[in-house]
């Protein structure tokens, strides 16, 4: 153990993928025994521990300087169309706000009918690299998967920059039967100067109660705060299949599963009225969680009281 611990203070950049994040997020909140999402707070806090080991200093000496999200996005008018897009969107961007992260959007495009992202990537590297010109940073993080940034990681090394990539790779198929594979690419794992293989050590943190490793997600009492907040659609249950079903919703109708039932599936009928909240799954489509029959009385009351308007 090296007693002659280093004291200098260390700048560092963060810099999100924002659709990589999400699918990170997305995997423990639904598919994962946890069952959380990730906190951008707990995350801020591992990466600056994980730093302070990696350069032998006090945890207080490291410093998130910069930190950036970049995301491709769907605009206000096909938003307002989406149930409760607009204020999960918001909220989240106030987590963003709170931490102090610099939020940067782009428009998603048609392509083929498919909305992508375009000109993201080419964004995120252009800030990190421009901060690294400047000199403001002595450690760059990247939240990043995709092959497209292995130029910037070369021209991080060029400058003499650390590089830290924090890395996932899981594969599983999804309620829809679709399977789903999420990996960091192994060019850019090669090239950084620290690899952090997030869901090794998020097991293993996990069955070891490490306390920083338990803050990189949600608590409870915050997860189920935002559920109460979230404004409740109504539906009617259009076809119940062997643990699943369908919710008549305007566009396209709103699949959902057994585990996001509140109370009994076997009780959903057809015909029957349901409250729900509309999230996004693994595939960015729109389907229904926190499923709840409603009461015939409650709904009787609710229709009288309309009728008085």
């Amino acid at each position: 153990m090296n007693i002659y611990r280093n004291t200098s203070s260390t700048k560092i950049g963060v810099f999100y993928d924002g659709n990589f994040f999400l699918h990170a997020s997305n995997y423990y909140n639904y598919v994962h025994p946890q069952r959380k999402r990730l906190s951008i707070t707990g995350l801020h806090n591992f990466i600056k521990n994980r730093v302070a080991i990696e350069k032998d200093i006090d945890s207080n000496k490291c410093q998130i300087v910069e930190a950036h999200y970049f995301r491709g996005r769907i605009n206000a008018a096909e938003a307002s169309q989406r149930g409760s897009q607009l204020y999960n969107d918001r909220v989240f961007d106030d987590i963003l706000m709170s931490e102090g992260i610099h939020t940067h959007y782009l428009p998603l495009r048609n392509l083929l009918g498919r909305k992508e992202e375009r000109g993201v990537d080419v964004w995120l590297a252009l800030e990190v690299f421009e901060l690294a010109l400047m000199g403001r940073l002595d450690m760059v993080v990247l939240i990043v998967s995709d092959t497209d940034y292995v130029p910037l990681i070369r021209k991080l090394n060029n400058l003499g920059l650390d590089i830290m990539l924090l890395s996932w790779e899981f594969e599983y198929y999804n309620d829809e039967g679709i399977r789903v594979v999420t990996k960091t690419s192994h060019d850019l794992l090669q090239l950084a100067t620290h690899p952090v293989y997030m869901q090794d050590i998020i097991d293993k943190g996990l069955s070891g109660n490490d306390p920083v490793i338990s803050d990189l997600f949600v608590s409870n009492d915050v997860r189920s705060t935002s559920e109460e907040e979230r404004e409740k659609e109504k539906g009617e249950i259009l076809s119940i299949k062997n643990g699943f079903g369908f919710i008549k919703y305007p566009n396209n109708n709103l699949f959902f599963h057994y585990q996001d039932v509140l109370g009994d599936f076997n009780e959903l009928a057809p015909g029957q009225m349901v409250e729900f909240n509309i999230e996004k799954n693994v595939m960015k489509q729109d389907v229904a969680k926190n499923v709840k029959r409603i009461d015939s009385d409650i709904l009787n009351e609710f229709d009288s009281l309309s009728n008085t308007f």
